[in-house]
C-alpha cells in the first residue's frame, strides 16, 4: 500500500504533530508499505527555516525510509492569527499542486491541528479517486475561540461549516481523544467512520535515566527539586501559572529548595520570560527548543513533569503527548488539565492533579512530593508500566490495521 501523508509539521521539527506523524510513518514503512510525506521547510515554531533547508517549491529527502516531499509555503513565527492563517493556507495551495505529481497513491491522510491542511487532503482524494482520512487532533476553530485569539465573527462560524464538511466526506477519521469522538457524535457525525488512537510514546527513546550531571552542573541544579515543562509556549498554556507559582514557593520557608525548568518556544515565551525578569525569579530556567536526541536529556533532570493547559471546557478533550512521555520517562506528573487526561493520570496512578490556573494548588503538590518520598517513587515507578500501553508501535499497528481497512473497501 502507498500512503500520502500531507502535514505541515515534520521532522527536524519536535512538536508533537511532528513526532507522531514521523514515527507512525517510520512503522508503516517497518511493515513494508510504502509512504510519501508531502510538508514545507522545517521552521516551527519560531518561524526560523533549519539550518540545511531552503524555503523551494520542491525538495525531497528521505527520512527513516519515508519518501518526504517539502513544499514552499509562507513562513511566520507561531504568533499572529492573520499571519499563521496565510502560512497555512499558502501550504494547502502547495501541497494541493504537489499532490498529482506523487504516482500510485492508495489513500490520503490530511492531520490538523489546522484544517486547511485537511483541505489539501480532501482535493487530492478527489483528484485521485482514492479515500480520504482526517487524522482529528484538535478541534480547529473552536480552540482558537478557546484561546481568545479571535472574536467570535462570520469568518470562525465559516470555518466550522468547512471544517463539518470535511468530516462528513472523510472516509475514515482518526481521532485522537474519545472526547473528540464524542464531540463530533453531538455535531451529527457518523462515529461508525470514528476510531480513536491517542497520542503515545516511543520506548526506544522516553525510558527512566539518571539525571544528565553534565547539565545538573551547567544549570546548577545540585540538590534541586526540578519541576519542568516542556513543549510549546502558547496562548493555550497559560504558563503563567508555572511562574506564579515559582514567585510564591521561592517566598516560602524551604522554598530554595525548589526550581523550575521551562523548555521550548512559542507564541507566549517573550512575555513569560520579561515577567520572570521584572519579578526576579532566578528559580526559572528558560530553555530553548533542543532536537529530539537532546530532548530527553532534559527531561531527565526533571523530578516532577509540570503539564498545563488554560481552564476551558474545549481541553477537558485535549490529552497532551507529554503526558506519555512523562510517563515514559518515569517523571511524576502534576496535571493542570481537566477531562479526558486527568482520568488518565488518576487511572493510571502516575502523578497528581490540580485545577487549571489555581498556582497555589500547583505549589501544595510540589511541596507533598518534594516531602513525600514514598509517593514520589510509587509515581516514578508506575509511570513506564502505564506507558507501555501507550506505545507508539503499538498505536502505528492499529491504525495501519484501519487504513487497510479502508483498501479493502
Amino acid at each position: 500500500m502507498h500512503i500520502l501523508f500531507l502535514t505541515d509539521n515534520f521532522p527536524p521539527e519536535v512538536n508533537a504533530p511532528a513526532s507522531r506523524t514521523f514515527e507512525h510513518c517510520r512503522e508503516w514503512v517497518r511493515a513494508g508499505h510504502k509512504v510519501t510525506v508531502v510538508t514545507c521547510a522545517p521552521n516551527f515554531p519560531r518561524g526560523q527555516i533549519f539550518d540545511g533547508y531552503r524555503n523551494r517549491l520542491w525538495q525531497e529527502e528521505e527520512m527513516a525510509g519515508i519518501r518526504v516531499i517539502r513544499v514552499w509555503s509562507y513562513i511566520t513565527a507561531n504568533e499572529g492569527f492573520a499571519r499563521r492563517v496565510a502560512d497555512y493556507i499558502s501550504y494547502m495551495v502547495t501541497a494541493t499542486l504537489a499532490a498529482p505529481f506523487v504516482r500510485g497513491v492508495d489513500l490520503v491522510i490530511g492531520t490538523s491541528p489546522q484544517f486547511f491542511t485537511a483541505c489539501a487532503a480532501y482535493t487530492a482524494s478527489r483528484l485521485k479517486r482514492i479515500p480520504f482520512v482526517f487524522e482529528l487532533r484538535d478541534l480547529w476553530p473552536e480552540s482558537i475561540r478557546a484561546v481568545g485569539a479571535m472574536k467570535q465573527s462570520p469568518v470562525l462560524d465559516w470555518l466550522e461549516c468547512a471544517e463539518l464538511f470535511l468530516y462528513r466526506k472523510a472516509s475514515l477519521i482518526v481521532s485522537v481523544t474519545n472526547s473528540f469522538r464524542e464531540n463530533l457524535a453531538a455535531r451529527g457525525i457518523d462515529t461508525s467512520k470514528v476510531r480513536v488512537i491517542t497520542n503515545g510514546v516511543d520506548a526506544t527513546r522516553f525510558h527512566p535515566r539518571a539525571k544528565d550531571q553534565e547539565l545538573v552542573r551547567h544549570y546548577s541544579l545540585e540538590g534541586k527539586f526540578v519541576a519542568g515543562y516542556i513543549g510549546t509556549h502558547g496562548m493555550a498554556h497559560a504558563l503563567e501559572t508555572v511562574l506564579d507559582a515559582a514567585d510564591w514557593l521561592r517566598q516560602r520557608p524551604g522554598g530554595d529548595a525548589f526550581h523550575f525548568l521551562l523548555l521550548g518556544d512559542g507564541a507566549s515565551k517573550p512575555a513569560l520570560m520579561a515577567q520572570a525578569r521584572e519579578r526576579s525569579l532566578h528559580n526559572v530556567i528558560f530553555v530553548d527548543t533542543v532536537s529530539k536526541d537532546e530532548v530527553v536529556r532534559y527531561w531527565s533532570l526533571l523530578d516532577a513533569s509540570i503539564i498545563h493547559l488554560k481552564k476551558s471546557d474545549l481541553f477537558r478533550s485535549v490529552i497532551p503527548s507529554k503526558l506519555f512521555e512523562s510517563m515514559g520517562m518515569g517523571i511524576p506528573v502534576l496535571l493542570g488539565v481537566e477531562g479526558e487526561s486527568a482520568d488518565i493520570v488518576l487511572r493510571e496512578d502516575v502523578g497528581l492533579v490540580f485545577a487549571p490556573e489555581n498556582s497555589r494548588a500547583l505549589c501544595r503538590q510540589l511541596e507533598e512530593l518534594l516531602d513525600n518520598t514514598e509517593l514520589r517513587q510509587r509515581l516514578s515507578l508506575r509511570g513506564p508500566a502505564a506507558a507501555a500501553r501507550y506505545d507508539r508501535t503499538n498505536l502505528a499497528t492499529e491504525m495501519l490495521g484501519y487504513l487497510q481497512g479502508l483498501r479493502a473497501i
